[in-house]
């Protein structure tokens, strides 16, 4: 992670092309689609997730390929069936969370607070309490922005995301989020970040996806060597703030969500980035074992290796 001026990632947007720029009217047809989706019921939007899910898992090649490779290299104690029945679940799981996404996004104002199993809370509280920010440690589950009531329900929570070349695409996500939260914080964007730390903010924000050798260290994640963002360790650091994580999955048959805190991490190693990371791996790694379907293990986690080793993805 990298700071830079604020604006530079919306500039870096437009600069590659326009909002209205034909090469974007698909993204806006797509948008249109999700304004109907919204206003679904949730026992039709459910099922119809899970039946898209298993038609892209159908039909996904690249994407199919990288979620079995990340799935035996994490899991290699399956067999390739299960593994495979496991992949299929997670399509299905991923695709009803985009349909979330466009529940939360375009109908913001639609009531989904009686649904919401929140664990931990006295957690997150006592961290708030303390008045030096608190870096609150996500992950990229299936479930992402449909818990964004029940965040925005508990106050002094801010948002980093990271910026998207499609305009349209970035448009809805920082609309979509705005409602929700006072602060949506692209994730280049130190300055804005620091400062909400400063004031006592506390900053939702996943640490498991691979940004390159430049801002990494090699940390084990499921036994593999994986490239693991330094960041943790300096947000941490800045103004000495409590680090605890949030997960989120939800039960498909009552259609409801659970968000879970865990106790302040009192022995998070701010000072050691390489110990950090290796703890947040850790730490994700043991909710991932207990819920493996509902994460995403569709993008290359172990992209970026050691030097000398070869990749992972390669087609055979």
């Amino acid at each position: 992670m990298q700071a830079r001026t604020p604006g530079v990632a919306s500039k870096r947007i437009k600069k590659h092309r326009h909002i209205l720029s034909p090469m974007v009217w698909p993204t806006w047809i797509g948008i249109g689609l999700g304004w109907l989706v919204a206003r679904m019921p949730l026992a039709m939007l459910f099922p119809l997730g899970h039946a898209l899910g298993a038609l892209f898992f159908r039909f996904g090649g690249s994407r199919r390929r990288i979620t079995l490779t990340n799935l035996r290299l994490c899991f290699p104690e399956l067999d390739e069936e299960a593994r495979t029945e496991l992949a299929r679940c997670v399509f299905m799981e991923v695709m009803l969370g985009v349909l979330e996404l466009a529940m939360v996004w375009l109908n913001p104002r639609r009531d989904l607070s009686g649904r919401f199993d929140l664990v931990g809370v006295e957690h997150l509280k006592a961290a708030v309490a303390e008045g030096r920010g608190v870096v609150l440690l996500g992950g990229h589950f299936a479930v992402m922005d449909a818990i964004n009531q029940a965040l925005r329900d508990l106050g002094n929570i801010d948002v980093m995301y990271r910026a998207n070349k499609n305009p349209a695409w970035e448009w809805l996500q920082v609309r979509g989020r705005r409602f929700y939260f006072d602060g949506v914080v692209e994730r280049a964007d130190m300055r804005a970040t620091l400062r909400r730390l400063r004031a006592g903010r506390a900053i939702w924000y996943a640490a498991d996806q691979d940004y390159g050798r430049e801002h990494s260290v090699f940390a084990p994640f499921f036994g593999i060597q994986t490239a693991s963002i330094t960041a943790t360790a300096r947000l941490a650091r800045f103004n000495d703030s409590p680090v605890l994580m949030m997960t989120q999955h939800r039960d498909y048959e009552q259609r409801r969500w659970r968000i879970e805190f865990t106790p302040i991490m009192a022995d998070f190693p701010r000072d050691d980035e390489l110990a950090a990371a290796t703890y947040v791996n850790a730490t994700l790694e043991a909710v991932l074992r207990e819920r493996p379907d509902q994460y995403l293990w569709l993008h290359k986690r172990f992209k970026t290796r050691p030097e000398g080793e070869p990749s992972f993805y390669k087609k055979n």
